[in-house]
């Protein structure tokens, strides 16, 4: 028997992933989780063989869920489930080396044959986001530009990060405008999203 794992923060999808995946002889779902925390315990608790992870999902998000999951040394399979076709996304699932990254809306028996083949050692990825991976753009940001994008993620004010990097604060702000500029964004906000869209973060 293939032993699953299913984290999806949607109730409905994620009642009609399990019940479409207990079809299959060979399959048994252990567990269906809400959440990146009660997917990471159900992991330890069952000890999969393969988890099937939502990316953006409360608490501990499907990508960081990858990377807990492979520093900690457990064998299951991976296989990222998502309705986002991102590079970045891709890309920081591809870095967590996950057997698999599938769209939401394919048919649920390409689903199924990605389990099975994850399951012979293949990794398995939609024909729509392979494509977005080799199209992937050169990160335009500096290194300081992207470390002043990942502190306003944080929360840091213009005040705040100067004082953490000992710089004057217009140094900063000029730093923030360019890395605005080159991203085409209309605040900091902004340029965060698009570079961590892009995987730049």
């Amino acid at each position: 028997m293939i032993r699953i794992v299913i984290a999806e923060d949607q109730k409905m999808l994620r009642g009609a992933f399990a019940s479409l995946l207990k079809f299959e002889d060979d399959f048994e779902v252990v567990a269906e989780v809400p959440d990146g925390q009660q997917a990471w315990e159900a992991i330890l608790a069952h000890q999969p063989d393969v988890c099937l992870l939502d990316i953006e999902m409360p608490h501990i998000n499907g990508l960081e869920l990858a990377e807990n999951i492979r520093r900690a040394g457990l064998p299951c399979k991976i296989m990222m489930v998502t309705t986002f076709a991102r590079p970045g996304y891709l890309q920081k699932a591809m870095d967590a080396q996950v057997e698999g990254y599938l769209l939401k809306d394919e048919p649920i028996d390409c689903l199924i044959r990605a389990i099975r083949r994850v399951m012979k050692g293949e990794r398995v990825v939609s024909t729509d986001l392979a494509a977005a991976l080799f199209m992937k753009e050169e990160n335009p940001l500096s290194e300081r530009e992207t470390e002043m994008l990942r502190l306003t993620r944080e929360g840091m004010t213009t005040g705040d990060i100067s004082k953490a990097l000992f710089l004057t604060r217009g140094t900063v702000r000029n730093y923030l405008s360019s890395a605005i500029q080159k991203l085409g964004a209309e605040s900091r906000q902004r340029a965060v999203t698009i570079a961590e869209e892009k995987g730049w973060l």
